[in-house]
């Protein structure tokens, strides 16, 4: 690293901060990178790059233009997209298929950091950023072209936090065929992608948001890896969170798309005998595919007045609606990251999730449950005997939400990310020693 790409101690860091994926307004990736942008910049000089689709709603943020820079590779994206729509058979953005997307969207991304590299390459030559960092796409299958370019122009380039590539759980074949994952099967051969193995090799740090991300960096660029998981919720949203002592029967929320991998109508197999003996009620916010067929199967077997659905909610009514519920059943088998988990936990609910994927790294064993993958049937029963204990102890239900609630506030805020994010680029710049966080839960998290 030459002096001029060195970060002064008197000045705040120049971040080049690229996310094509970055919106206010959106759930999930895009608002993952505009809320982490946000808290960057509280502590640091950011500038944006990102996509035309975002340039509407981040302008009625009142950024000023030129904290940003708006690419436009739609001339590649459109034809991309609707070939990959064709292949998977619909245009819903949130569909099946999403591997046929990540394929195609990858082939035209290409053009967007060569657009990217066109417009600001000089400037990053010239030293005019101290960290370049390419946040979105989070998917660890799409290569960036950039890595090898900032390396020899000098500045530190940092990829991730890294996301995808999660295997399917094999006893869910079904499933998977129903969400029309038939990619996956050749999905490693991303790895031939051009600047797939220049960007791990020429990234100065290689942020990684699972053990499973982890677990796909080969051996010898481990030492360039931090954990840190995307996810975060904004503390200000939430308010006190759930309080009040518990009264049976025994509130159960499930949030999410309604999809097959979502697992809904397992919940409600699972709660079935607790429900008609009164002591649980479900309560599904959300919508999806999956949608009718776990009410037709509530009222199928006569519980459909102790199974409710609010369809999707926006979000101060989604906070008031789980903030009566007591415990937050996902039973999610495909799932990396996990945000909604989080927002759970912020509202102070006990979340039990399936030990597979992202969320299982988010719930530490004092601050809910982790039911074992198995069969259909053994999650069946590991989630029902999840439910009965805590019914034999609903003492303890508030005291284990208060936790998990605090887990959340203390590690899981975007300040709190944004800080673990600063620390990698105080590493890559040469100002202070590489970051670990740590993969294991602190001891007073493990129950």
């Amino acid at each position: 690293m030459t002096d001029g790409h060195r970060t002064g101690s008197s000045r705040p860091p120049r971040i080049l901060l690229i996310a094509e994926l970055a919106n206010p307004d959106w759930s999930s990736a895009p608002l993952v990178a505009w809320s982490l942008f946000e808290a960057l910049s509280r502590r640091a000089d950011v500038h944006l790059v990102t996509h035309v689709r975002n340039r509407e709603n981040i302008a009625r943020t009142g950024l000023p233009p030129e904290r940003f820079t708006i690419l436009d590779n739609r001339s590649v994206e459109r034809p991309a997209l609707a070939v990959a729509n064709a292949l998977r058979g619909t245009s819903d953005p949130g569909g099946r298929g999403q591997t046929i997307v990540t394929a195609f969207a990858t082939l035209a991304y290409y053009r967007f950091e060569q657009l990217l590299w066109k417009r600001l390459g000089d400037r990053i030559r010239r030293g005019e950023f101290d960290v370049v960092h390419r946040l979105t796409p989070l998917n660890a299958t799409v290569p960036s072209i950039l890595a090898p370019r900032c390396r020899r122009a000098g500045v530190p380039f940092v990829i991730g936090p890294l996301q995808g590539g999660l295997p399917w759980p094999r006893q869910f074949t079904r499933e998977r065929r129903r969400e029309g994952e038939w990619l996956g099967h050749v999905r490693n051969l991303h790895r031939l992608m051009p600047g797939y193995a220049s960007t791990r090799r020429d990234a100065a740090a290689i942020i990684v948001g699972s053990r499973n991300a982890l677990s796909q960096i080969a051996d010898r660029y481990r030492a360039k890896c931090v954990y840190i998981p995307e996810n975060a919720v904004a503390p200000e949203r939430f308010g006190g969170g759930a309080s009040g002592p518990v009264t049976l029967p025994l509130r159960v929320a499930f949030v999410g798309r309604m999809v097959p991998c979502k697992m809904a109508e397992l919940l409600l197999e699972a709660a079935l005998p607790l429900i008609r003996r009164g002591q649980v009620e479900l309560d599904y916010i959300g919508d999806g595919p999956e949608l009718p067929q776990v009410r037709a199967r509530a009222a199928a077997e006569g519980v459909d007045g102790a199974v409710s659905f609010a369809g999707w909610l926006r979000h101060p009514a989604l906070q008031e609606r789980l903030a009566r519920a007591h415990v937050f059943g996902f039973p999610s088998i495909h799932e990396f990251g996990g945000a909604v988990v989080l927002e759970a936990m912020a509202t102070g609910l006990v979340p039990v999730v399936v030990d597979y994927g992202g969320p299982p790294e988010l719930v530490s064993p004092a601050t809910g449950f982790a039911v074992p993958m198995g069969l259909r049937e053994e999650l069946i029963a590991g989630l029902r005997a999840v439910l009965e204990r805590l019914l034999a102890a609903p003492e303890t239900i508030r005291p284990m939400g208060e936790r998990a609630r605090a887990r959340v506030l203390r590690s899981f805020t975007w300040d709190a990310k944004a800080a673990q994010v600063l620390d990698v680029y105080r590493w890559v710049t040469g100002r202070g020693d590489k970051p670990d966080f740590g993969m294991p839960f602190p001891d007073e998290e493990r129950g």
